[in-house]
């Protein structure tokens, strides 16, 4: 019998006993988590824990959830940002889920959309933070996902939250997909609303007074993404309306916002293969499975997301091409604000005692 996914739970989608049984012990989990993550942040405002500066500007791009909020392409275009602009960035992650010895998927894709910028991943972002500026010469960092790393003092922090799923069941890890309570928005610069075009504007309105529960005041910056063509694991490019007899499959934190952005691109006839955990490693029968379940579905055509190819090194499954659909992120409400948060910060790159961390 096929186990319920952790979504299908956390959702209530998935029924019966069994179900019922396995939401009860992810709460009672939850409580613990919950408690963990209230006496972390409550050290941190207390001056138990320390945050430890820079000697440049941070900025951290973060959520509220785990996963699915559309880091990657927002991180990119923020680097792409200070990059035009001659400022020297480099990106710090943590490298969740990486292969023993290697990157994750995330640090694949940002090489691919930020080729020549210094990526570094580890745990310990303070360190990363050091070696980025004395041996990349960064100007600036960028945290991919560093809201609830505390460890390292931010100049400005950018909170996530997707449009389509803002809160994750509602709930703390793992009964929900919290990572933190929603007061935690507090600490937060700007909070930015991505898919905000694949809502309503009823559904955009609801958010935004949930927002300012925590936040009065606060105006979201909206950001969408965009598809910007097909490419392949070789690097070739081709147009989306080259696609006919399509079969989509992804292993992402938000499977549901890219089966929306394949239909808003026009992407039509949409086989959709059961959706696979985010961060999924792609095993060789994992590909066999995908080879004959296209061919099952007459597809003349794969289509997957660019954190999942990075992963799959195969211009085809069986006899059907495989390809990834490349999005970039666009602003398109709030971009003055959130220009003007980034010019700010690179005003604070010439200032003085920038030798060494405090």
């Amino acid at each position: 019998m096929k186990l319920p996914s952790h979504r299908d739970l956390i959702s209530g989608r998935a029924s019966g006993p069994a179900a019922v049984l396995a939401r009860g012990g992810l709460s009672f989990a939850s409580f613990f988590y919950g408690a963990a993550v209230r006496a972390r942040n409550e050290a941190f405002d207390r001056g138990v824990l320390r945050a430890h500066a820079a000697s440049v500007p941070v900025l951290s791009i973060g959520n509220l959830t785990a996963g699915g909020t559309g880091k990657t392409p927002v991180v990119a275009a923020i680097v792409d940002w200070f990059t035009s602009r001659g400022v020297r960035p480099a990106i710090l992650s943590r490298g969740y889920r990486a292969h023993a010895g290697g990157v994750n998927d995330e640090k694949l894709v940002l090489d691919q959309l930020c080729p020549g910028v210094p990526h570094l991943q580890g745990p310990d972002r303070v360190i990363s933070a050091r070696t980025a500026c004395e041996r990349e010469g960064a100007q600036v960092l960028v945290l991919d996902d560093g809201f609830q790393h505390r460890r390292l003092a931010r100049d400005l922090d950018l909170v996530l939250i997707d449009a389509l799923d803002p809160w994750g069941a509602g709930r703390l890890l793992p009964r929900g997909l919290l990572r933190e309570p929603r007061a935690a928005l507090r600490r937060a610069d700007a909070v930015i609303v991505t898919r905000a075009d694949q809502c309503t504007s009823e559904q955009k309105s609801r958010l935004i007074q949930e927002v300012r529960c925590d936040r009065p005041n606060e105006v979201p910056i909206e950001a969408v993404f965009r598809p910007t063509g097909l490419i392949n694991a070789e690097g070739t490019c081709a147009a989306i309306e080259s696609l006919d007899a399509v079969a989509a499959f992804c292993g992402i934190g938000n499977p549901e916002g890219f089966r929306r952005t394949l239909t808003d691109a026009g992407v039509g006839q949409i086989a959709a293969y059961p959706a696979s955990p985010d961060h999924h490693h792609y095993s060789e029968a994992d590909m066999r499975d995908l080879a004959l379940w296209a061919h099952e579905q007459r597809a003349r055509s794969l289509l997957t997301t660019q954190k999942d190819l990075v992963k799959i090194p195969h211009c085809q499954l069986g006899d059907v091409p495989l390809w990834a659909l490349g999005v970039r992120a666009e602003f398109v409400s709030g971009e003055q604000r959130l220009s003007g948060m980034l010019q700010d910060l690179v005003k604070r790159i010439s200032a003085p005692n920038l030798s060494k961390f405090q």
